[in-house]
């Protein structure tokens, strides 16, 4: 089982490998949101119940598109980077939609802006601003103005959800920063070697 494990877990690794690193950082977060994304209608229906059946099976229609995040990066770095902002900004609004915005789902706009504040190189610029701006602007444009969702929770349930959305936004913002962190010092390290 343990050899089973291994094996998988070198597979992703090589999977997620670019010689890019900004690439190779933004893969594994791709991965991991890959990864998470098959349990999500599980929380959801942990914490507000199963009346939201079949609904929040459609949450599942992102995981492959984060799954294809790497092996676009290996076609091309910058876009793998831009579609994966792309991706999440586009999940998040469509699962805004899905659950309502009672349930915090909006939330995720914030680690979707700062990814791509970190995905590209100060050259890059003129990528990252309009990409991390999507974000906010999905939140200007859009909050207050979606059309009601297929299923309605009670307002327990959105508060159970809220208070779920708001530390798992909160999660993969610390995954994030900590993982382009080491990006950011390794490449501090490697230019101070120079």
């Amino acid at each position: 089982m343990l050899s089973a494990l291994t094996r998988a877990r070198s597979r992703l690794a090589a999977y997620a490998a670019n010689p890019d690193p900004f690439a190779a950082t933004g893969n594994l977060v791709a991965l991991v949101l890959a990864g998470n994304g098959p349990f999500y209608p599980m929380y959801v229906a942990y914490v507000a119940g199963l009346g939201g059946m079949p609904w929040l099976l459609l949450t599942l229609l992102s995981g492959p598109l984060f799954a294809a995040v790497p092996a676009l990066a290996r076609r091309s770095s910058r876009l793998g980077r831009i579609v994966l902002c792309l991706i999440a900004t586009g999940n998040t609004v469509f699962c805004t939609w899905l659950l309502g915005v009672p349930s915090g789902v909006e939330l995720f706009l914030l680690p979707c802006a700062m990814l791509a504040s970190v995905l590209f190189r100060p050259s890059e610029r003129w990528l990252m601003l309009p990409l991390a701006g999507l974000p906010v602007a999905a939140f200007v444009f859009l909050h207050g103005r979606y059309a009601a969702p297929p299923h309605l929770y009670q307002p327990e349930q959105y508060a159970g959800l809220l208070s779920m959305n708001a530390f798992s936004a909160a999660m993969i913002s610390i995954f994030i920063g900590m993982v382009f962190s080491a990006l950011y010092v390794e490449s501090t390290n490697t230019s101070a070697e120079r």
